[in-house]
């Protein structure tokens, strides 16, 4: 059976933790390394701490084939991502010629260094080039340093995702009209059976159609074909509604 890809989202912002911004960042990003057959694994949220940058990117760089942080890169006194970054593979924050010159020839004589901070990356840092960037992504060792604004997360994502791209998942879905006490059997036997399934179970609450959704994922169609079929012969009769 396929390996999966595995992945580590450390989200930074005190606003976050706060409550003052809401994260939108995580759920987006984990549609679309599912998407792409990539396990994201982990997701934390941190304040503007370098400490804590370094110590938590240092960890997931390790654990992880990939690790992607979201938030504090920019020109302000809490944009300490590159530095934290930086501290994790103990190497220093350089000013990248290329990026310092586009700056200059974009600001012209209102650049300042605040704006120049911009140009700021860990030493090694890739530049990450696409036709549909503004401004390039952060890659060094296998950390993309990505920024927090969704809109710009979103783009800078999207247009990266084929770098990872890999063996995809494949789903199927069972609805069922039975609590989830009355299948809890059925489960655990299907995944004695199938210990590599990955199957989840959501409860819908207050729903005419189903009582519970069956998610089964495998990087393996055949074996998923074979999970699904010992599942569906081991729930109540009559309980499936319908399956996708």
């Amino acid at each position: 059976m396929a390996r999966s890809t595995t992945a580590a989202l450390v989200v930074i912002g005190n606003e976050i933790l706060s409550g003052k911004v809401e994260d939108t960042n995580s759920q987006f990003l984990a549609k679309q390394l599912r998407a792409a057959g990539v396990s994201l694994e982990r997701i934390l949220v941190i304040p503007d701490e370098i400490d804590i940058i370094a110590a938590s990117v240092r960890m997931f760089s390790a654990d992880y084939d990939l690790v992607f942080t979201s938030g504090g890169v920019g020109p302000t006194h809490d944009d300490v991502t590159i530095a934290g970054v930086a501290a994790a593979l103990q190497r220093e924050v350089v000013r990248h010629p290329e990026l310092e010159k586009g700056l200059r020839e974009f600001f012209g004589s209102e650049v300042t260094d605040s704006k120049l901070r911009f140009a700021d990356v860990v030493d090694g840092t890739e530049l990450v080039e696409d036709g549909n960037l503004r401004f390039p992504t952060f890659l060094v060792e296998n950390i993309y340093i990505l920024p927090g604004i969704p809109e710009i997360f979103r783009e800078k994502v999207s247009a990266i995702r084929g770098r990872f791209t890999t063996d995809p998942f494949y789903l199927r879905i069972v609805y069922v009209n039975e609590q989830e006490t009355a299948i809890a059997d059925s489960l655990h036997r299907t995944l004695d059976a199938f210990p590599e399934l990955l199957l989840g179970s959501y409860p819908k609450l207050k729903n005419p159609e189903y009582k519970v959704r069956l998610t089964l994922e495998s990087k393996d169609p055949e074996y998923l074909e074979k999970a699904l079929g010992q599942l569906l012969e081991l729930l109540p009769p009559g309980a499936v509604v319908r399956q996708e």
